[in-house]
Order: structure tokens, then sequence, then C-alpha cells
């Protein structure tokens, strides 16, 4: 290179680095990226306006149905179902949870019995089992097990111990979640029994019990519709009733799914801020 050619190049360049460009980060291109995020919207369109735009939906008639008497004491009792089994099946399992963690190795083994005996069972058999108890058992304390048990109380009873048996569970993990130098530092201020479970254990157990106990609500509500096996009118089972009546089939269906598409996404909004509310000060609350 001749000496003035680098002359140039020396007089080209800034004397001082502050006074050079900052250098422009251009990110890299994902052609790949886009072309795919196009091709699933295209589907999702092209499968939305199947929906829309097909007939057979007779979406005319799941707008009469929708808001009818019939639906709606359906949709009431599911709610109800769904209320009933959820607050039934925490306490019995929170019970099971404090056997499970407790020294008395009689209580930890029936427990462990519940448990592996109920999620061992098919939900559908345990609904049958109690439906049919008076086979096995024509009276209890005098009174007549048909009489006692109807379609609504064998519907209680089978989903509330199914129920119980998960419940169990995800409560012993919530309380197993929590570090054992937190209680140790509430005995040391000489907190009591019941102020370390109310005040410092359960607070932080809930962080791991509220995320698996939503999903559970919202599996709770779907798995009531197994009732309708034993005629207790549910959503499902009220519109099986007006599609047994009018062969309308694919619209009453329809009307119990988009409600019950409702009300599962109201559900997980609500488990959304319930989630960041015991999620404060731990870093994931946001």
């Amino acid at each position: 290179m001749s000496s003035d050619t680098l002359t140039k190049a020396a007089s080209a360049a800034p004397e001082d680095p502050e006074d050079a460009a900052p250098l422009r980060i251009v990110p890299r291109r994902r052609p790949g990226l886009w072309t795919t995020a196009v091709v699933v919207l295209a589907l999702l369109g092209l499968a939305l306006n199947s929906v829309v735009r097909n007939d057979a939906f007779q979406w005319d008639v799941v707008g009469d149905y929708f808001a009818s008497a019939s639906v709606l004491r359906g949709l009431w009792l599911t709610l109800w179902l769904t209320a009933v089994v959820m607050a039934l099946g925490f306490a019995l399992g929170t019970l099971l949870a404090a056997f499970r963690l407790s020294t008395n190795p009689v209580l930890r083994a029936v427990s462990w019995g519940y448990v592996w005996l109920f999620r061992s069972m098919p939900i559908l058999v345990q609904l049958l089992f109690w439906f049919n108890i008076g086979v096995l058992y024509p009276q209890i304390l005098g009174v007549k097990t048909v009489n006692l048990l109807g379609p609504v109380t064998v519907a209680v009873v089978g989903l509330t111990l199914h129920e119980a048996a998960y419940a169990a569970e995800v409560v012993r993990g919530g309380i197993l979640s929590v570090d054992r130098g937190q209680i140790e530092a509430a005995q040391a201020l000489g907190l009591s029994r019941w102020r370390r479970w109310w005040r410092i254990v359960l607070p932080q157990a809930m962080r791991s019990i509220v995320p698996p106990a939503g999903n559970m609500l919202i599996g709770t509500l779907k798995g009531t519709s197994i009732v309708s096996v034993i005629a207790v009118q549910d959503l499902l089972y009220s519109v099986q009733l007006v599609y047994h009546r009018t062969y309308q089939v694919m619209p009453l269906l329809m009307v119990a799914t988009l409600w019950y598409v409702i009300i599962t996404s109201v559900l997980s909004v609500g488990q959304y801020y319930v989630e960041r509310h015991y999620a404060r000060g731990s870093g994931r609350g946001r």
C-alpha cells in the first residue's frame, strides 16, 4: 500500500472514538417464521369460515335454544354440582393430606389406601356403583337406600369421593413445597401451631396448590357431564332431552359446547388473578 493511500485513510478516520458513528444492529431475518405464521392464520381462517358458514350447524337453532329455560336449568345444576363437589372434595382431600403427613402410621396407611383406590377406579364405574348400592345394602340404619340416594345425591357422593383423592395429593404437594426452614423459623418465634399453618405454611403452599386446583375445577365442570348417564338433568342431559325430541343433534350439542367454553373461559380468568395474588413477593406475580 502506498504512503498516499495510508495518509488518506488516516485522515478519513476520526481522531476521537466517541465521534465515530454508532454501529447499526440489524435483526436477523427469519422468513420461515413469518411464512409459518401466515400459513397457520390462513388455516385457522379457513376452519373458522367452514364452521360459521356451514348450514349443517343450524346457527339459528343454536340461537333459539342457547338461553332457553331448560338449558339454563341444566346449566345452573351443572354450576351448583361443580361448586358443591369442589368444596366437599377439597375439604375431604385436605383431611386426607393431613393424615398422609401425620406421624401416625395408621392414618398414613388409610390416606394412602383411599387415594390409591379412588384414583384407580374410573369415575363412571364409581357413579354406577353408588347408583346401584341398593343391591348390596338395601337398608342403611333402617332407611332404604333407594329413597336415600337419589340421582343428584349419587352424583355428589361419587364425584366428591373421586375429587378428594386428587385434591389430597394436590394439597399434600403444596404443603411439602414449603421450605422446612420457614416452619422452623416460625417455631423459633414462638408462634402456635395454628398460626404457623395459617400465617406461614398455607399462604406459601397456595402458590403450588392454586394452579392444579384451577385445572381440577375446570375438569370437574366438564366432568359433571358424565352424570347424565344416571339421569341427572345437568347441562348435557338437558340438551339431550331436547334433541331426542327434535332430532337436531348438532345444534343442541353446540349449545352445550358454547356454554362450557364460556364458563371455562371465565374460570380461567379467575384462576389467573388468584395465582397472581398468591404469587406476590415471589417474583412470579407478573
